[in-house]
């Protein structure tokens, strides 16, 4: 299983040859909506950082806006599918657990899991997202908060640390993505309380005219 995992991503590293960071969006692309590459764009950005650093902004930027536009793509399958979709694609339970999420956490649901390595079921939030009519624009910043800061954190890391970045990825991934999602729980929840104090608070008096 290793050797075709190895192979598979020997075959997208040779793409970024001819087509550079092209590749990479296109990757990004399909991993985000009808295929499923468990953590080549991972890969593809660590080593690319290591060979060329001068491009690492590039090579995550063009990941991230591939991740973007393939999220879209099943955002909008999921606008007009809907309920329907998803019924077909998934089990009960499991959109039963989604619909909870998003009724209690709305754009959250979506930035938090995008955040998250594999194997998080993370397509199955994008079509919920587009079947709840979540707004573009909100959906648009959960993806790019999200993948944005696994994409860049990976560069940064591989310029930093050189080969090393592989295995503290591999290793320390899932505990910085979970300290992400406590820093981003604690930020929805300051807003949360923020917002409820101020509609909870009376509207303040007219001062009466004299007469």
């Amino acid at each position: 299983m290793k050797a075709i995992a190895l192979k598979i991503q020997s075959y997208f590293l040779a793409l970024t040859g001819p087509l550079g960071g092209w590749a990479l969006l296109l990757i990004a692309l399909f991993d985000s909506s009808f295929l499923s590459l468990p953590e080549v764009n991972d890969i593809l950005i660590i080593t690319l950082s290591i060979k060329n650093p001068e491009k690492m902004l590039y090579y995550c930027t063009m990941t991230t806006l591939g991740s973007i536009l393939g999220c879209l793509v099943l955002f909008t399958v999921g606008r007009k599918g809907g309920q329907v979709l998803l019924r077909k694609k998934f089990a009960d339970e499991h959109i039963l657990k989604v619909a909870r999420w998003y009724a209690k956490y709305g754009v959250f649901a979506v930035m938090i899991p995008s955040i998250l390595p594999p194997p998080t079921p993370f397509k199955i939030f994008v079509l919920f997202a587009g079947a709840f009519r979540i707004s573009v624009g909100k959906f648009v910043f959960a993806i790019t908060a999200g993948r944005g800061f696994r994409y860049f954190l990976e560069g940064f890391l591989a310029v930093k640390y050189g080969e090393q970045a592989k295995e503290y990825m591999h290793q320390n991934y899932p505990y910085i993505a979970l300290g992400a999602v406590l820093v981003i729980g604690i930020g929805a929840l300051a807003v949360f309380l923020y917002r409820r104090n101020r509609s909870a608070k009376p509207p303040p008096k007219r001062a009466q005219s004299a007469h």
